[in-house]
């Protein structure tokens, strides 16, 4: 879940909000950690008591619910795929000179080979906890060599200068927002993970999760801001690899094409796992032959990518977006919580409902917000 939260959308947003907010950006990532929290703790919890994948859960809810649930998650999940793709190209680009296409197809052969060994599942655990560690590690040197005013932005957290809701709409949307809370809890049903007796384990991986990704959030904000607070402006057209460029030069140039594929590829490989994963219990067939529908799911992205390309603009909606669909999906979860005949005679805690129905709710004020006044500038 954490890897696939941390993707060229999550570098993108967090680097251009640093750029607009500057210290006051550390405030957005607060509230927005405690509404993963809210949201995460949830979902994997009632996902793993019933012993059922969110689509089932919704059906049962509401019969039709779990189709329409798939179908935004399935839309969302393909939006970021192609910039996830993008975004491996792009790294590719960097490291070694060939054009942004080319570094798309072979990242994508690298991402169809992982699901075609025969220990699939353990073999995309693996690559993606490898990654994420080298991720957080590059990013952490850029961010000493980046110097920035850390007592600022300590402050600016608890009284910023500026509360911006269409950042906290992407970053929740961008972190646990559209497939990839669910990217987390789908795996645990697949690894056997399920039940009452796995809650202790699950709410612990839920926040160790959040806090993972919430960690290399703050740690390349802290670093752009580094950048941003020396008055040097950073490349509209690519601004993290402009963070790492500055801070650290061409060095940090070369660091950040494998921070993007790193984070890239891990991005397609939880986007097109999760995203078939919502299809996979309405027929027999597709269960059977998932694998390959998530290969597909991987060559459809890339095809779309070398054909049309990828904007910055787009991964900020893309996230903006996927923040409207979660008080859908968290708000169903909440539902099913207090349903018998899916938690069978579990009791949900009535403060984790307290905190669900707090982020349904504003989650749906800040999305319809965004959507309404300040969406349509990003294309103005």
């Amino acid at each position: 879940m954490a890897t696939s939260a941390v993707g060229p959308g999550f570098l993108t947003q967090t680097t251009v909000f640093t750029q607009q907010l500057a210290a006051s950006f550390g405030f957005v990532i607060l509230i927005s950690i405690l509404l993963d929290i809210g949201a995460q703790m949830n979902i994997w919890r009632i996902i793993t008591v019933s012993e059922r994948r969110a689509q089932d859960i919704a059906n049962l809810v509401f019969p039709g619910l779990g189709f329409l649930l798939a179908g935004l998650i399935i839309l969302g999940g393909l939006a970021f795929n192609i910039g996830n793709i993008a975004g491996a190209g792009l790294g590719m680009n960097v490291l070694f000179g060939i054009s942004p296409e080319i570094g798309a197809l072979i990242s994508a052969i690298v991402a169809i080979v992982i699901f075609l060994v025969r220990e699939a599942m353990k073999a995309m655990d693996r690559f993606t906890q490898i990654l994420g560690i080298l991720m957080i590690g590059l990013t952490m040197y850029v961010l000493f060599t980046a110097k920035p005013p850390i007592g600022e932005a300590a402050v600016k957290t608890f009284v910023p200068d500026s509360i911006d809701m269409l950042a906290i709409v992407t970053l929740v949307g961008g972190t646990v927002g559209g497939y990839i809370t669910f990217a987390g809890g789908h795996r645990l049903l697949d690894a056997g993970i399920k039940g009452k007796e796995a809650i202790k384990d699950v709410t612990k991986s839920s926040i160790t999760a959040i806090g993972v990704a919430s960690f290399m959030r703050i740690v390349l904000f802290l670093a752009a801001l580094g950048v941003v607070a020396k008055g040097l402006t950073l490349d509209p057209s690519n601004p993290p690899a402009s963070v790492f460029q500055l801070a650290a030069g061409d060095m940090g140039y070369k660091l950040f094409g494998i921070v993007m594929w790193a984070a890239a590829i891990t991005s397609v490989i939880g986007a097109a796992y999760t995203s078939v994963s919502f299809i996979r219990t309405f027929h027999p067939k597709l269960e059977t032959f998932h694998r390959w529908i998530i290969i597909g799911f991987i060559i459809i992205s890339t095809g779309v990518f070398v054909s049309i390309g990828k904007p910055v603009k787009i991964l900020i909606l893309v996230g903006a977006l996927n923040g409207l669909i979660l008080p859908i999906a968290l708000g169903v979860m909440l539902v099913a919580a207090y349903k018998r005949k899916i938690v069978g005679d579990y009791k949900h805690p009535i403060w984790m409902t307290i905190f669900g129905v707090l982020v349904v709710a504003s989650m749906s004020y800040m999305g319809i917000y965004t959507l309404v006044n300040q969406l349509p500038k990003l294309f103005t």
